[in-house]
């Protein structure tokens, strides 16, 4: 059986992680039988030194996408084998949006603007000894930080990287506009890119001007209570949910 491994359950949500949640609701979607092991924060054999990671045939693999792919070529694929070329096409484009554009206002919402980052760092690193308890979110910060300016992101200002993950949002919501899932009626892979962000913009505790434009879209929160419902049914919505 599929291993996975991931960072543990937070705010009501099976991953506090966008690439966390997308890979569990991807698996599941796929009906593909995995098991989490509950392992605290299992990075020292991650094989990218991140989460998530899976464990499959003697096999570590990183990175959610790449995880994805390699399902796909071993197991199968039932849920993009329908996509016409220009369908697919348009998923990566929009799975490039999210997860290397979109992506980095997110973390700069968690991480670095200073309204919210000690509710991250509290929630994350609480339990750690009391004299590495600030050391640790200050040095993850700084890694954020170094990381944003290498990707280009970081150079901008706080309202102008909060304005491009709004006009990244627009263009999801407005294609998404009221379909049941991406593509229509049947969720494809790109569904749970979008879920394993949107839920995590949307039902974690932390407030920023990108989930409060998120609130202008009422298909966004329709989407993923619908998802929701039919990939984790056994879990109550997130308090954040109302």
């Amino acid at each position: 059986m599929i291993e996975l491994y991931q960072f543990p359950p937070m705010w009501g949500l099976p991953n506090f992680s966008p690439f966390c949640l997308k890979l569990e609701t991807w698996l599941r979607m796929a009906k593909l039988p995995y098991q989490a092991p509950k392992c605290g924060i299992p990075l020292g054999k991650a094989p990218k030194h991140k989460l998530p990671y899976i464990v499959d045939r003697g096999q570590s693999i990183g990175d959610s996408s790449l995880i994805i792919d390699y399902l796909k070529a071993t197991y199968g694929d039932t849920l993009d084998n329908g996509l016409s070329p220009q369908q697919q096409a348009v998923s990566l484009a929009f799975q490039r949006l999210i997860e290397e554009n979109l992506y980095w206002p997110v973390l700069y919402s968690r991480w670095l603007d200073p309204r919210n980052r000690q509710v991250i760092a509290r929630k994350v690193f609480g339990r750690l000894p009391p004299l590495i308890r600030d050391l640790v979110p200050m040095l993850v910060r700084r890694k954020m930080r170094r990381d944003m300016q290498g990707q280009g992101l970081g150079r901008h200002s706080e309202v102008e990287i909060y304005a491009i993950g709004c006009r990244d949002l627009d263009a999801v919501a407005l294609f998404l506009d009221d379909k049941p899932f991406f593509w229509g009626e049947t969720p494809t892979s790109i569904d749970a890119v979008v879920f394993g962000f949107i839920a995590n913009l949307l039902w974690a505790p932390i407030d920023n001007p990108i989930k409060a434009h998120a609130s202008r879209y009422p298909q966004l929160d329709a989407y993923c209570r619908r998802m929701w419902a039919r990939y984790y049914p056994e879990l109550p919505l997130p308090p954040a949910a109302g």
